[in-house]
């Protein structure tokens, strides 16, 4: 076993781990856990790393993870930043907490790591995992996208497929009792939190100085960690001005605006184009409402005819992403249509996932 010293602990009991023992989720009250480490502003080179004062870890190989664009568009006389998340490694920004995840595997001596995905987390541990020689398992819902599957296999994992992502869900823990398997768990994970608050920082850096920030939830990992991303920032004193989250949600897959407004919204159509979000029992939705109230921030629910609308606008862009990162603008076009966004504001949107992994799909909505 190579050193490695990550402090697990639980919010809710008060468990803590010994430093060189992995935790997928509390093993006393199976409430996520947290990550104790002391975090500092210090950056000093680019990509993940660049942050390494402020993260649980240094993994000690990189994809070239992070330091991805900030573009700045003028849409109705609002400044939207757009965050191209899509251009990491693997096409979607989970390659910065798969970078975390996968290193820690590698470090504790590891030699094959499991997950549940409905895509992009599964592409994204595969190539990690190559990363170091690995294996990988990865348990998919059969309506996962086709490409993102070929994707998976060609990076070397190997695929269980299931009726549906809750079904992977519980798939994935008959892996998980075997303790010679790695459940990534991103889901549950800190470190997925942890490691997307990078995310926030660079937007810092490149010039976002607005108090908007948009984020599609299906587990919570970007918007949680986007929220933390930004309190260190104000903690630190670079930042003088708190910010306001915003959670998208599909139609179909409703979870956090009946718990922030209660009673259910006024929207018609479903939304199942956009498979990142369709994340039924997300283990981290009590601090994703505290998020919310904390920042006084909003839930927008989106259906698959809003989604499709957007998709469409960001295409005339040159964006090339998945439906899933379609869902901030089309929470955008709402507030704005609403009158909660005005003319003047600066909104931060990371778009999350490419569409050149889904091509077939892109070529049947558009």
């Amino acid at each position: 076993m190579k050193k490695v010293n990550v402090v697990f602990y639980c919010p809710s009991c008060g468990f803590r781990s010994r430093g060189s023992e992995y935790y997928w989720r509390c093993p006393k009250c199976g409430s996520p856990l947290e990550v104790e480490y002391a975090s500092e502003w210090k950056p000093s080179g680019v990509g993940l790393k660049r942050y390494a004062s402020s993260l649980p870890l240094t993994p000690p190989k990189s994809l070239g993870e992070g330091s991805t664009p900030l573009i700045e568009l003028d849409y109705r006389g609002v400044t939207v930043k757009f965050k191209l998340e899509y251009l990491n490694p693997t096409g979607s920004f989970k390659d910065r907490g798969s970078s975390l995840a996968i290193g820690l595997a590698y470090l504790l001596g590891y030699r094959r790591v499991v997950e549940d995905t409905s895509g992009n987390t599964g592409i994204s541990v595969t190539a990690y995992a190559s990363l170091y020689n690995m294996e990988s398992i990865i348990v998919m819902p059969q309506y996962a996208p086709k490409g993102k599957k070929a994707l998976v296999k060609a990076l070397g994992g190997k695929i269980i497929e299931t009726p549906t992502r809750g079904d992977a869900a519980v798939k994935v823990l008959e892996l998980a009792r075997d303790n010679a398997n790695y459940y990534v768990a991103h889901t549950y994970s800190p470190l997925y939190v942890e490691a997307t608050k990078t995310i926030a920082y660079e937007a810092w850096e490149q010039g976002f100085n607005g108090d908007i920030v948009i984020a599609p939830v299906g587990s919570g990992g970007l918007f949680l960690g986007l929220h933390k991303g930004f309190k260190d920032l104000l903690k630190w004193g670079l930042r003088n001005r708190r910010h306001v989250m915003i959670a998208v949600e599909g139609s179909s897959t409703i979870r956090l605006y009946p718990r922030l407004y209660g009673g259910k919204p006024n929207i018609t159509g479903e939304s199942k184009l956009a498979d990142g979000i369709m994340v039924p029992k997300p283990p981290r939705l009590n601090e994703i409402v505290e998020a919310l109230k904390e920042t006084r921030g909003k839930v927008v629910v989106v259906s698959d005819k809003e989604i499709v609308e957007a998709l469409k606008e960001l295409y005339m862009y040159g964006l090339i992403v998945e439906p899933t990162s379609a869902t901030v603008l089309a929470a955008l076009k709402k507030l704005i249509e609403s009158g909660n966004i005005a003319r003047g504001n600066e909104v931060l949107a990371p778009l999350t996932g490419s569409g050149l992994k889904m091509i077939d799909l892109i070529e049947k909505i558009l």
